[in-house]
């Protein structure tokens, strides 16, 4: 196992705009709390090696930045909506389960960017930490290099799904892990409490689903005109086919997501096309495709419009997977196969 470069993460210091690093007083589980006065509890400082970052968080952040759906939606499941101060590159609505939580934090309302943050908009708003659903989210090019913030003061957190390096991707994604993300971010807010509870929600509702039992395949059709992008063996999609009970037509393709020709998805003849639903790239947008492509018109699938249809912000690791395979589940009863 590599050994991650340690960087010591100061999320109490809030930089200002003029990015003046402010002092500590001491790394001890009794470090103040940036609301000034209560101390940290006993189970600080967190250290984490993230995606092959260590860091060190020295009490709760109370100042966040989340990007990308899944590290907002975590947080609002976790009933830590009022921690964040920024949100960026939401990929949809906040579900309805969720809605009230979201309604008292203006920044889900009013996202800061629709795609990844400059690091200059980001320290702005003075963070103490900023929650990234993907690695290229915290970029020199993007909301800012890892290093170049721990020694601003600013933590970073990347969900654990997304790591890139082999060491530290899932390899398969599971339920476990994704369980395990929420627990870790209970840890860092120090509501593990929050997160036991959730986690324990989930798996119940998880163990409810009675997955379909007809030996279908399916093809996870998430973009793409002239070659398909679709769901493969080892990721968010290949994780919630599997606990549905579908096949899936890719799974020999270690990888996340994956190019996928035409022609393969032609000869796989799928029972079943699940569809991502995305604001860019709609799933009426790709039935329309689907059927005026000649090649793919005679797929059984498409034929029978045997679809059903996933929004993007369900796809990738988080909260949000339990209930996607509950509703896959739900719209494979409604198909008339």
């Amino acid at each position: 196992m590599r050994t991650p470069d340690l960087a010591v993460i100061r999320p109490l210091a809030r930089p200002a705009v003029a990015l003046a690093v402010l002092a500590l007083a001491g790394c001890t589980s009794t470090a103040a709390s940036v609301n000034g006065g209560d101390p940290a509890p006993d189970t600080f400082p967190v250290r984490l090696d993230n995606c092959g970052f260590a860091t060190e968080i020295l009490a709760p952040p109370e100042r966040v930045v989340t990007i990308k759906s899944s590290t907002t939606e975590m947080l609002l499941a976790l009933g830590l909506g009022d921690r964040i101060v920024g949100t960026a590159f939401l990929d949809g609505p906040v579900p309805g389960a969720l809605s009230d939580a979201a309604a008292g934090v203006p920044a889900v309302a009013d996202p800061m960017a629709d795609e990844a943050p400059g690091s200059e908009a980001v320290l702005a708003l003075e963070p103490q930490l900023v929650y990234a659903g993907w690695e290229s989210n915290i970029t020199a090019e993007t909301a800012g290099d890892r290093d170049t913030l721990a020694n601003l003061g600013v933590a970073t957190y990347v969900s654990p799904a997304a790591c890139k390096d082999p060491e530290y991707m899932p390899d398969p994604l599971t339920f476990d892990d994704v369980f395990g993300e929420i627990e870790e971010v209970g840890t860092i807010f120090g509501a593990d409490d929050a997160a036991a509870d959730l986690v324990a929600e989930q798996r119940a509702a998880l163990e409810a689903v009675e997955a379909d039992d007809r030996g279908l395949t399916a093809l996870w059709y998430s973009s793409g005109d002239d070659v398909p992008y679709v769901g493969a063996g080892i990721g968010a999609p290949q994780m919630i086919m599997e606990a549905a009970g579908l096949e899936n037509v890719a799974a020999d393709v270690h990888d996340t997501w994956t190019s996928f020709a035409w022609e393969e998805a032609v000869d796989a003849d799928p029972d079943v096309i699940v569809l991502v639903d995305a604001a860019w790239n709609t799933a009426g947008a790709k039935m329309e495709r689907l059927a005026e492509n000649p090649a793919t018109a005679e797929m059984t699938a498409v034929r029978n419009e045997n679809y059903v249809v996933v929004p993007f912000p369900a796809t990738e690791a988080g909260v949000r997977n339990v209930d996607a395979v509950a509703d896959v589940v739900e719209q494979l009863g409604d198909l008339d196969l």
